[in-house]
């Protein structure tokens, strides 16, 4: 475990100051939790003019959840779902569109339900963040008002959720001035991508004022090797009965799949992360690798979010690097034939999701920003898993309560 420069002062002022500088109404700072990539419930309502087979709906009069409901993912009724759930990318504007007579919404913005259980019906195999929200219950925090959720489109980068950036400021700014404390934005996986990209939009002012702290749980900096593997082949998400081909269309029309991919500023360019008979494929070999799948599409799409936090610019206020290792984790792929047959993995260090090299970016915030950026290695932590762990636990109610 390493555990850096700890200190209880953001830019000279104690971490308990609100943003009126007085002394807080609050016992507790208002917290808002940001999930990451499939981390919160997607609800549909149908019109469609066609369907791809005859058991699907055609039409609904209400909105159905789309994520999760376990009853789709089963064979011949995920061909339904995964014609409802897919993008389509348009060239012209750069934005994705939902299939015609489809209205994809996100339910409970503002509330912990969408990410507590990702499945209504509060299955185990759903359960998200569950654990920290009940904790933090335990400790006198009320659910839908001084902890909230943060749900989002996760098919999407943040260029096209303008929107949900302009309701999650408005949520922060009225949260704080409710408290009379600053807010902890607490995120998890891509959700981290998002807050950063959100925090580098925001004056520093603003920050100092309404941010108290930003903790940040199995964050992939860097991007993910597994996402080249969900792009070329598709990934059945450990669903036996569902082949990994079945899903890569889905996969593939999501812009946060490419968004996540390798970034040339720490992956080493020398680095094979796909490896075929006749090919290599590095971080520098983007194009190319899109050229060959024809799927040309995803070359545009990357091109579109690369640069929305590829300078991984500091986030400007405390921030708490809690991330995995010590759990197998893909970081390169063998292909005996490619694309259509799934690789061999080649594994390295990480959460079992997301690389060791790229959780552990955020020292490079280390003496670049004056507010203090710790981190905390969880040895044997997988990336979902650390959300309902103890030490992650106990660590959020240092920085809650803590000096």
């Amino acid at each position: 475990i390493l555990l850096l420069f700890w200190t209880p002062y953001i830019n000279g002022r104690t971490l308990e100051t609100c943003p009126t500088g007085k002394a807080c109404r609050s016992e507790r700072p208002p917290v808002i939790l940001i999930p990451g990539d499939l981390g919160n419930q997607l609800e549909a309502k149908l019109d469609k003019p066609s369907v791809v087979h005859y058991i699907c709906y055609k039409k609904t009069d209400v909105y159905f959840t789309l994520w999760l409901n376990l009853e789709l993912l089963v064979p011949v009724a995920i061909d339904c779902w995964i014609d409802n759930i897919r993008l389509i990318y348009n060239r012209t504007t750069r934005q994705t569109e939902a299939p015609p007579g489809v209205d994809v919404r996100v339910p409970g913005f503002g509330q912990t339900f969408p990410l507590e259980y990702l499945d209504p019906s509060k299955q185990g195999v759903g359960m998200y963040f569950f654990t920290i929200v009940q904790a933090l219950v335990e400790w006198g925090y009320t659910r839908d008002d001084d902890v909230r959720g943060a749900p989002y489109d996760w098919r999407k980068a943040p260029n096209e959720n303008k929107a949900y950036f302009l309701g999650l400021q408005q949520m922060i700014e009225d949260m704080a001035e409710k408290a009379g404390c600053p807010v902890v934005l607490m995120a998890h996986s891509m959700g981290n991508m998002y807050t950063l990209y959100f925090l580098n939009q925001q004056p520093q002012a603003w920050k100092d004022h309404y941010i108290k702290a930003f903790v940040s749980l199995g964050a992939p900096w860097a991007g993910v090797a597994k996402t080249l593997r969900v792009v070329a082949t598709g990934d059945n998400n450990r669903i036996p009965v569902i082949s990994s081909l079945k899903m890569r269309s889905q996969q593939r029309s999501a812009v946060s799949t490419t968004w996540l991919f390798p970034y040339a500023h720490s992956w080493p360019t020398d680095k094979v992360l796909i490896q075929t008979p006749t090919t290599n494929y590095t971080v520098k070999d983007y194009q190319r690798f899109f050229k060959d799948l024809d799927f040309e599409d995803g070359w545009e799409m990357r091109q579109d979010t690369e640069p929305l936090v590829s300078a991984l610019e500091p986030p400007g206020v405390a921030i708490h690097c809690l991330y995995g290792s010590g759990v197998p984790t893909a970081e390169g792929f063998l292909y005996t034939s490619f694309p259509d047959t799934d690789p061999t993995t080649v594994l390295g260090d990480g959460d079992g999701t997301v690389n060791l090299l790229s959780a552990a970016q955020c020292r490079r915030w280390i003496g670049r920003q004056t507010q203090p950026v710790h981190m905390l290695e969880l040895e044997g932590n997988e990336h979902v898993n650390m959300l309902l762990n103890f030490t992650t636990v106990a660590y959020i109610k240092k920085v809650l309560f803590g000096p």
